[in-house]
């Protein structure tokens, strides 16, 4: 069954595939003895953090900006992102030829604010307490007249991430389950797309902080919901709002939000460390998190998980995964 939204189709994530071929990286999926032994469930791996930039922002970030007309190229682009998506615009921006500005937060990790600069961009500093970084970047944009490439709220954006699961959903034949992290839910919502297109019946759950539980909230009261800044070591998932076009997909394709704690996000990243020897960072984990917590009764279950991002600092993740409860 072919899902079909106003503004965003599978039609669309298929059409993002054919540009981003050859050009995102067709991320491996790994399994793991241990990890099916401890689920009773036989569990995919769908390893973003090895893709371009170490994240599936890339995807989406490409797939609209490789959208821009000649005389929009020239003008560049200004995006707004605590890391990856910074990172997804500024390296996709780079391949392409287009002058690029990121307004990110001050309290960003360093290793992603060095990286979004390494790729060319500029960087622009602000307090997430105290400013609103979509005016500072809306403001930017009206300055220069370049394209406002938002973290989720896009078409363009959603269709990109969402060839994460067409991807999966190709590899692995007959998914039962799609565990997948969420913010904003621009990845959410294309997996979704890709995932009930492909595989229709499977249950998809979208994983974010107890901290900041902005979606699970949305979901049960069936609108969007706005929630404080959330104190959680996933940078990636300090949203405060779902977004406007992402949440009715969510909301029309998906069976639930799942939350985890920083320590099972902990847990996550420590095990994947030393049993998986993948690196993730929080945002990245926090699928996997679920299903090691127990949040979901996996049993018997073909389940996929996406496995977010990877781009953490290496004294950060250190210090993460050494801590315990």
């Amino acid at each position: 069954m072919i899902h079909e939204h106003d503004v965003v189709s599978f039609a669309d994530v298929r059409a993002a595939a054919a540009r981003l071929y050859g050009v995102a990286h067709r991320t491996p999926v790994v399994t793991s003895r241990t990890l099916d032994a401890r689920t009773d469930a036989r569990i995919f791996l769908k390893c973003e953090n090895l893709q371009r930039m170490g994240a599936f922002k890339f995807r989406g970030a490409y797939n609209r900006i490789a959208q821009l007309t000649p005389e929009e190229r020239t003008h560049g682009v200004v995006a707004f992102s605590s890391g990856n998506h910074a990172q997804g615009v500024a390296l996709a921006a780079q391949l392409l030829g287009v002058p690029a500005t990121i307004v990110m937060p001050s309290d960003a990790p360093e290793a992603k604010v060095a990286a979004t600069r390494e790729y060319g961009a500029r960087v622009v500093s602000y307090d997430r307490q105290t400013m609103n970084r979509g005016a500072i970047a809306a403001e930017l944009a009206a300055e220069t007249g370049a394209t406002l490439v938002p973290p989720y709220d896009d078409p363009a954006i959603v269709a990109g991430q969402g060839t994460t699961a067409l991807e999966l959903c190709e590899d692995v034949a007959d998914l039962d389950v799609l565990l997948v992290c969420t913010g904003g839910g621009g990845l959410l919502a294309g997996c979704a797309l890709a995932a009930t297109a492909l595989r229709p019946g499977i249950a998809i759950y979208g994983v974010e902080p107890e901290a900041g539980d902005d979606f699970a909230q949305s979901f049960a009261r069936n609108e969007r919901v706005e929630i404080a800044v959330p104190d959680t070591i996933a940078d990636g998932q300090q949203t405060t709002s779902p977004g406007e076009l992402t949440f009715p997909i969510v909301k029309a394709l998906c069976t639930g939000i799942l939350t985890v704690s920083d320590d099972d996000l902990r847990d996550a990243m420590r095990f994947a460390f030393e049993r998986l020897k993948l690196v993730m960072e929080p945002s990245g984990a926090s699928a996997l998190a679920a299903l090691l917590a127990g949040k979901l009764d996996v049993r018997d279950k073909r389940v996929g998980v996406i496995v977010s991002g990877g781009n953490v600092d290496a004294k950060r993740y250190a210090e993460i995964i050494a801590a315990r409860p």
